[in-house]
């Protein structure tokens, strides 16, 4: 991968990522416990959701699903299949299937988790970077995996008419 503007944002979350883990590991000796797997973990989950920085909850996911739209009109031109049905049934297009959303993904996959590392340290005072690599990815993947595919089979849907 080459460093250029395009994979600024994603070089940024790598370097976040990386200072935090040094963090998590004491935090893992001196409670003996892993954050991401803990009980601790899932009763501050739902604080994520209120206070500061909710509104990241309703605009990343927004713009994933703008972006899986934008790329299902592209596979339904291309004559591609639904991208979810073509990730689990074409192994022919899985490779290109998943380059391209994560091209298309990528630097807000990444903003996620930087967004995610900042309200942990404002909300909680610590950085847990298992925590951001999961929820980050989630508000992100997940919309726009099943809008790309809906958008798709709406489209292709469309054409028949």
């Amino acid at each position: 991968m080459k460093l250029g503007r395009e994979n600024i944002v994603a070089v940024l979350a790598l370097i976040v990522i990386a200072a935090t883990i040094p963090y998590a590991i004491m935090d893992t000796i001196e409670t003996g416990r892993i954050y991401l797997f803990s009980r601790e973990f899932l009763d501050e989950l739902p604080r994520r959701f209120t206070g500061h920085g909710n509104f990241r909850f309703l605009l990343q996911p927004m713009v994933a699903i703008i972006l899986g739209v934008r790329g299902g009109l592209a596979d339904a031109r291309a004559g591609n299949p639904p991208y979810l049905f073509g990730l689990v049934f074409h192994s022919g297009h899985r490779k290109e299937l998943l380059r391209s959303g994560l091209v298309a993904v990528l630097n807000l996959l990444a903003l996620g988790i930087i967004l995610d590392c900042v309200f942990q340290y404002v909300l909680y005072k610590a950085v847990h970077p298992g925590a951001a690599l999961v929820i980050g990815p989630i508000l992100i993947c997940v919309p726009y995996a099943v809008s790309r595919a809906l958008t798709n089979r709406l489209a292709c849907l469309q054409k028949r008419k």
